[in-house]
């Protein structure tokens, strides 16, 4: 075989196996990153459309909603697409009473399963963050008593039952090391709630947004980019970007009450692509970097320092840019997609077409094909 059809087909199959890589990885967000799908505008498209795009057009194959919306749920029939559906704060108290949570699965989950494959029900969202005492007394039993009606339905090994926190629940996170829960929360409200967790088999989840937490100072830290780092002196481990201290944090407060087996979903993050004038790193740019670093790292399985070697499913906030909104700029510009559904920016969440694929499989199938001839036309 001569030399220079050797560095040909190297060359070729250098860039063919390069390829495949990168489709690998894009599928390897598959199962583990999700969206958050929002629906406060008046401008988005059917969700019918949306479920088909979703399925057709990006790797995304988690939704998470924040209600029950049965239009919603009939469009993802069908589609296998891992739905959360959530039920509204304001509905935790009636969740406490058992004949309101049967009602509640019977109308809302038992009409669309199995056809859309629901697998998390969401009890209020940040309850604790919102001081209201009737929620936050109510959240733990409600939940209880939901988990009883989907076992009296035969659902409860197909979905789990569990509520997102903001960081507020957290009195300190830094170092990481040191976190824990805000004190009367922890014993009274947090501990029920993760034992509930861990016998129902069900996960801590969280809505880590280092957007809200940075300064211009630790920008590069948000964003997953080269920076200084900060050291936890207790652990000797380093931290190279900020999301995974707040992971951390979260798990301290978790393992100082007994709980560091659960699994940790992250709920919600995201960063905005515009805002208001006077805000820093608020641009399509910086909304990318953070989005695409986040996708790679959570599946990486490069874990974070204090917990290693981990994946973690995570929801980014959010499908579209939502024009009804209320609060600054910044709250109506987290979407990954515009409602005509064009992307803001490319982080790799769209899917190569199918006829490229094909074309490249085909290809390789050739390359092989013709590797192996001259291999055996040379040495035979």
């Amino acid at each position: 075989m001569s030399k220079e059809l050797i560095s040909m087909l190297s060359s070729r199959l250098v860039a063919v196996i390069s390829f495949f890589l990168a489709l690998t990885l894009v599928k390897g967000f598959e199962g583990t990153i999700g969206v958050n799908y929002g629906t406060v505008a008046n401008n988005l498209p059917p969700p019918a459309q949306v479920a088909h795009f979703l399925l057709e057009s990006t790797v995304i194959n988690r939704v998470r909603l924040f209600d029950a919306n049965p239009e919603i749920l009939r469009a993802f029939a069908h589609t296998g697409v891992a739905v959360t559906i959530s039920v509204p704060n304001d509905q935790i108290p009636d969740l406490t009473k058992l004949n309101f949570a049967q009602q509640w699965v019977e109308d809302y989950i038992q009409p669309h399963t199995p056809a859309t494959n629901i697998v998390r029900i969401l009890v209020g969202n940040e309850v604790i963050s919102t001081a209201n005492k009737l929620l936050i007394v109510s959240l733990v039993t409600a939940m209880e008593t939901l988990q009883t009606a989907l076992v009296a339905a035969s659902l409860d090994r197909r979905i789990q039952v569990s509520t997102p926190h903001s960081l507020g629940i957290l009195s300190n996170s830094s170092p990481p090391s040191t976190g824990k829960f805000r004190q009367g929360y922890d014993t009274h409200v947090i501990k029920p709630l993760l034992s509930f967790l861990r016998d129902s088999n069900s996960p801590f989840m969280v809505n880590p947004y280092p957007f809200f937490d940075c300064s211009p100072d630790t920008l590069d830290y948000a964003l997953f980019q080269p920076n200084a780092g900060v050291f936890d002196e207790n652990t000797q481990l380093f931290y190279t970007n900020m999301l995974d201290a707040q992971l951390d944090a979260v798990f301290s407060a978790m393992k100082l009450l007994g709980f560091d087996d659960l699994e940790i979903v992250i709920a919600e993050t995201g960063w905005p692509s515009m805002g208001d004038a006077t805000q820093f790193g608020v641009d399509a740019k910086s909304a990318a970097e953070y989005n695409g670093n986040l996708m790679r790292h959570v599946t990486s399985g490069v874990g974070t320092p204090l917990m290693p070697n981990r994946t973690f499913e995570t929801y980014i906030f959010a499908l579209f840019n939502e024009d009804l909104k209320p609060g600054p700029t910044c709250e109506r510009y987290f979407g990954l997609f515009r409602p005509d559904m064009t992307p803001v920016y490319d982080i790799g969440i769209l899917r190569p077409t199918v006829a490229a694929a094909a074309n490249i499989q085909h290809a390789t199938c050739l390359l092989i094909i013709t590797v192996g001839l001259l291999i055996i036309k040379n040495h035979g």
